[in-house]
């Protein structure tokens, strides 16, 4: 699994391809904002992971709060992006519940650094949320939890309530791919084996058959 805290300083680079150095600059910024928190990341610091000048990020960029909210903003919407293509399969609430948490681990590994950073970051990086971002978040989140409260409609809850429910579903997944991107170093099983080890238990242990 990778590392999100491993930075790097990249040679300084030609100018060009303006749309690959965006995505530089963003996933630069992700490993510096983990790696020493957003206080102690500078535009010249991430300048200097990607390659390039202060005066060339700025360019692209207004200050390092809008490169945090792009990157707020990117994760929002890829994570609901998915919720909505799998909500919108004809297929029953616990197999739907089942494939958002999946999803959602899924983006978590593939992505550490974004996910540590919007969710697990120790300061809130939601103060720089424009309110779309926020109702984005919203959104997300109640496309999961309303499969949740369909399961409980049809009285397949062991205990709990559709919102207790879906709230101890994200909290548990949440756990489990914040604790394994931030110690890397410790002797993991492989993930997929953590994926299905984690939503087999979790959803035979609630739902009933």
């Amino acid at each position: 699994m990778t590392t999100a805290v491993t930075t790097r300083r990249s040679a300084r680079k030609p100018k060009g391809d303006g749309h690959l150095r965006r995505a530089e600059i963003l996933e630069a910024a992700e490993r510096i904002f983990v790696a020493e928190g957003y206080e102690g990341a500078t535009i010249r610091k991430i300048a200097d992971e990607v390659g390039v000048s202060s005066t060339a990020l700025y360019m692209h960029f207004p200050d390092k709060g809008g490169i945090l909210l792009e990157i707020c903003e990117r994760t929002i919407i890829q994570l609901l992006e998915r919720n909505a293509a799998i909500a919108a399969k004809p297929l029953d609430a616990v197999t739907r519940v089942k494939q958002m948490l999946d999803s959602y681990l899924r983006w978590g590994f593939e992505h550490p650094n974004a996910y540590l950073l919007v969710f697990a970051g120790i300061h809130p990086v939601s103060t720089v949320w424009h309110e779309g971002t926020a109702d984005m978040s919203a959104r997300c989140y109640e496309i999961f939890s309303g499969a949740v409260r369909e399961i409980a409609a049809e009285g397949r809850l062991r205990t709990g309530t559709g919102d207790s429910a879906a709230q101890a579903l994200w909290a548990a997944c949440h756990g489990v791919v914040a604790l394994m991107n931030g110690r890397p170093n410790f002797d993991w099983a492989p993930v997929d084996e953590v994926i299905e080890v984690t939503l087999e238990s979790l959803m035979h242990g609630l739902v009933i058959d």
